[in-house]
């Protein structure tokens, strides 16, 4: 376990495991922006059939302490059932999805295409000067494919936060 005096900064990915109702996700949102933690990505929706629990997603970055004084003030809230850390917890599958609007020229269509193919990306709308890509994968891998686009005609991007889930039989 890191000492006190640990400052190396790390990535977390939290889930949450909450009552779905009113507030819930403001009480979240007000521990972390109370006390100065940044959420790099955030999804929330519900996971039960009767629709009475959610989970929240919430990517985050601190030193070892400041996550597991995220964790443990996340624990304390009243709605809250559960909290994991994904990424110490063990192995664990983070995705996201992201729509990618690519205006381009007929010369660049061809390559947008072809590079839209090597990363598994589907067309979803087309136009004469335009495509929408949707690509899901992990965060590096749509980063990489954006940056790909830069140079092609990149028009907008909406990504759609972390979804995550540990490995195996683990269970939150």
């Amino acid at each position: 376990m890191p000492g006190i005096s640990d400052t190396t900064q790390r990535s977390a990915t939290i889930s949450v495991l909450v009552d779905n109702e009113a507030g819930v996700l403001a009480r979240v949102i007000g521990l972390f922006s109370g006390r100065g933690y940044n959420i790099d990505s955030l999804t929330v929706a519900p996971v039960d059939d009767a629709g009475r629990r959610s989970r929240i997603n919430i990517v985050t970055s601190g030193t070892s302490m400041v996550i597991e004084q995220i964790k443990a003030q996340l624990d304390r809230l009243v709605p809250v059932h559960r909290v994991a850390d994904l990424t110490m917890d063990g192995p664990h599958v983070a995705r996201e999805l992201a729509l990618v609007k690519v205006i381009c020229t007929a010369e660049q269509r061809v390559e947008a295409l072809q590079i839209g193919t090597s990363f598994r990306a589907r067309v979803v709308d087309t136009t004469l000067g335009s495509f929408v890509f949707e690509l899901t994968g992990a965060t590096e891998k749509i980063d990489a494919f954006i940056e790909l686009m830069r140079n092609l005609g990149l028009a907008e991007v909406s990504r759609s936060g972390i979804a995550a889930l540990a490995r195996g039989t683990r269970v939150i």
